[in-house]
């Protein structure tokens, strides 16, 4: 008897539907074809441990499984529970007649238990628009998949339940998600916050100007200074997701693996923090079957790379492209998978190996020659992609024994939103820019118009600060976001001289 069934497979954050036809016949041994890998091709006997274990058997006869389209490769043990029930239709054991109506997936363990799987948000999308029924899936995966309306999800923890809901023996019980509910209520669940912070109020203002604009941003200065604690703040002055969005990143980590259990959305901004040692791959995505890497992770939050010039070099240069991109394309013989990786960078360094370059009361004990050396492992063209490089000091006494409290995130969330909706309407019509960091050279001269008092004072900071070309751009974007936040429809000297004290690295006195 022939039965098919069908599962789901995983291609960069989007799902291919798979047919899965089981033939038992007259004969001995199992036979799958299909291009499936070996955990695909191990699933046999997973599956005639964990039958045996509720009472039924794999037939000691002829099996024939084909995995359609046979082109692209079948990978892990997702499968598990698509063959199972499959094997079980076609010997005839289980009423075979509601299988084809529904997407089937889960890994087995030896008892019967259903173990969870990756990239079910994205199984449920794409079963969705193919019109099946419904999907029967692990208990664990069931709440990412509930959030995708207008089809049935079913969670199940043992193999016996499934076996029984295809007997008319027992119902399953559905899993429903209120999408709408599950994200507003809890969108604003930030574990940090800046009311926290005492001083460091010029540090706090950078950061503002960062989220209103989406601008990149590094952050120089010695050990203990407060540089990790503010980046980890930065996601809760960003603007909220919206439910396109959560949507989206919820996508990209259930790929990854990287929702908890029972989770649904994603629901916060991502803040991700590699360590230094994590290799090209891990960073930017990729391995002998792609996954997204800690870019796209990130998509729609920040990535915070800490001790920046400890990073392989090589690392920190495949960024350069999905930074201006906004997508991570992987290339591989059998196919091209594009990952997304929308993400503000958020850079940490010390000035020196010391740590006390410029420090207002300890030496630097680093030779000549050798501060300028360990800038010099960050390239100047991904220098060239941060807006802003911002200088910070250690916090005085007096201010961290204070005890009033600093200026707290929703309040400065509130200011980074206005001036988010300002560009909104200003690149309406723009489907590639978003925010005033996104700008293009033709983009930057028709809304980043300066008077002659902003001219001259370009100008002048060029000639004596030492700036270097590529600042003048970035200056004009950084003018234009301050100007936002003021709701000024010019950009005024006042923007413009803020925004060249975020030039500290292009200064040719650095580090000499």
């Amino acid at each position: 008897m022939l039965v098919k069934t069908y599962g789901s497979a995983i291609m960069g954050v989007s799902a291919r539907t798979i047919t899965v036809e089981i033939s038992v016949e007259v004969g001995v041994n199992i036979f799958m074809v299909g291009l499936p890998d070996s955990a695909v091709k191990e699933s046999h006997h997973r599956i005639d441990t964990a039958l045996k274990s509720v009472g039924y058997h794999i037939p000691g006869k002829k099996i024939v499984i084909n995995l359609a389209p046979a082109d692209i490769r079948k990978e892990g043990a997702a499968y598990d529970l698509t063959l199972a029930v499959g094997i079980l239709g076609a010997s005839q054991q289980i009423k075979s007649e509601e299988i084809s109506k529904y997407i089937i997936m889960g890994e087995l363990s030896l008892d019967g238990t259903i173990n969870p799987v990756k990239g079910m948000l994205p199984i449920a999308i794409q079963a969705k628009k193919e019109g099946f029924t419904g999907l029967i899936i692990p208990m664990e995966n069931a709440r990412e998949a509930a959030i995708v309306e207008g089809i049935t999800v079913y969670g199940v923890n043992n193999i016996s339940e499934v076996i029984h809901f295809f007997n008319e023996k027992q119902k399953l019980q559905r899993v429903i998600i209120n999408t709408r509910e599950e994200f507003f209520s809890r969108v604003n669940n930030y574990e940090y916050d800046f009311t926290d912070v005492k001083g460091q109020e010029n540090i706090k203002r950078a950061l503002e100007i960062a989220a209103a604009g989406g601008h990149n941003v590094i952050l120089i200065g010695p050990p203990g200074s407060g540089k990790t604690m503010l980046a980890k703040r930065l996601p809760s002055i960003l603007p909220p997701l919206n439910l396109y969005e959560a949507l989206e990143t919820t996508k990209i980590h259930s790929v990854a693996g990287k929702l908890g259990k029972n989770s649904a959305l994603v629901t916060v901004r991502p803040f991700r923090s590699p360590h230094h040692t994590i290799s090209d791959a891990g960073l930017v995505g990729g391995g002998t079957f792609p996954q997204p890497g800690e870019i796209s992770l990130a998509h729609n939050g920040v990535l915070f790379l800490d001790e920046l010039p400890e990073f392989k070099r090589s690392a920190l240069e495949v960024m350069r492209q999905p930074m201006e991109d906004r997508m991570v394309t992987i290339s591989r013989a059998r196919q091209t998978i594009n990952f997304p990786a929308s993400f503000m960078l958020v850079a940490a360094m010390n000035p020196c190996p010391c740590g006390y370059y410029n420090h207002p009361t300890q030496a630097c004990t680093c030779g000549a020659g050798v501060v300028q050396k360990y800038l010099n492992r960050i390239s100047g063209p991904l220098l060239d992609r941060i807006d802003l490089h911002v200088e910070v000091v250690p916090v005085p006494f007096r201010e961290l024994s204070t005890a009033k409290n600093g200026e707290s995130s929703k309040t400065i969330r509130e200011r980074v939103v206005i001036a988010r909706e300002i560009q909104q309407k200003r690149f309406y019509t723009i489907k590639s820019t978003h925010c005033n960091a996104q700008m293009s050279t033709r983009q930057l001269h028709e809304y980043c118009r300066t008077d002659e008092a902003s001219n001259s004072m370009l100008k002048n900071a060029m000639e004596k600060l030492n700036l270097s070309a590529r600042a003048y751009d970035r200056i004009l974007k950084v003018s234009r976001t301050i100007a936002d936040l003021e709701q000024s429809e010019d950009i005024r000297p006042e923007h413009v001289a803020e925004a060249i004290q975020f030039r500290s690295l292009d200064r040719e006195t650095w580090g000499t």
